[in-house]
């Protein structure tokens, strides 16, 4: 509809999907190949949003002169020594959800982009050493490369099980047991595959000042999720820690079947298998 609008023709919506050989859902990375091969044009949901937040084209938006609700309010910012070094941590009040969210900053200056991981709260990896993902591990990494090179770990509550909560991953860990992958477990339970959004992370980034980044992330939908709110990633970083035996398959489920670059499975990465790309080459995956 938005598209048809923009090019000033009459406002109709029909809805496909495309799919692999095999009845899967093509995910962006193997659509944008089709479209590179095919000679055709791959427009995402992130651009049509930043391009039409850019020329204030969003329906029901204040006028330029009212100042838009805050997503975020900040409450309070402390020292935070850790294993790593020395960090501030910052805290945030998530005014649509009412989360309570973090930011830790190093104390290592950094300039125009710094390096920023968005990291969504996994108790069972971050807290427990759980083996069935690899939260845990990049969540320690990322610490680190932060209180190393300078820069920002947003980390975003709420995100449990990608969105579905504690419980609802414990009965997803159920299903995965019985021989569920993990997309599967989330749509026997009737969940969404992911239910994350982006909007808290993007709105501290700019609380902390920061408009442009280079993103450690495997994931595209991080990407397009901060673009989408008006952060630009420049750059994104690969972040490939903490893979094992007990989490291969779930590993690969991700890489499969969700579009996660990572090395060693189908459809993740460009030709050359390296994920770093620049936010020019990320909008066309």
């Amino acid at each position: 509809v938005d598209l048809c609008r923009l090019a000033g023709l009459e406002e109709v919506a029909a809805i496909a999907e495309l799919v692999h050989d095999d009845g899967t859902m093509m995910r962006l990375p193997a659509a944008a190949q089709l479209a590179h091969r095919d000679g055709l044009v791959l427009v995402t949901i992130a651009q049509l949003v930043a391009w039409r937040r850019e020329h204030g084209d969003l329906p029901g938006a204040a006028p330029s002169d009212t100042p838009r609700l805050p997503r975020v309010e900040r409450t309070s910012e402390a020292a935070l020594p850790t294993k790593h070094g020395d960090l501030r941590v910052h805290g945030f009040r998530d005014l649509r959800t009412g989360a309570a969210h973090a930011a830790l900053v190093s104390e290592v200056a950094w300039q125009d982009a710094p390096l920023v991981r968005v990291h969504s709260e996994c108790l069972t990896g971050d807290a427990f050493g759980s083996l069935r993902c690899d939260c845990g591990p990049q969540l320690d990494a990322a610490i680190a490369r932060v209180a190393r090179e300078g820069g920002v770990v947003v980390y975003l509550r709420g995100h449990e099980g990608r969105g579905i909560g504690l419980l609802g991953k414990i009965d997803a860990y159920a299903l995965q047991d019985a021989g569920r992958d993990t997309i599967d477990a989330n749509l026997e339970l009737g969940w969404p595959v992911d239910r994350r959004e982006y909007g808290a992370a993007a709105a501290i980034l700019r609380e902390l000042g920061i408009e442009r980044v280079r993103l450690m992330t495997n994931n595209p939908a991080k990407v397009a999720g901060l673009q989408a709110d008006g952060v630009a990633v420049i750059e994104t970083a690969p972040l490939e820690v903490g893979r094992g035996p007990e989490n291969e398959h779930y590993l690969r489920t991700k890489a499969e079947r969700m579009g996660h670059w990572l090395s060693g499975f189908a459809e993740t990465n460009d030709d050359d298998g390296a994920p770093s790309t620049t936010a020019s080459q990320e909008e066309t995956r």
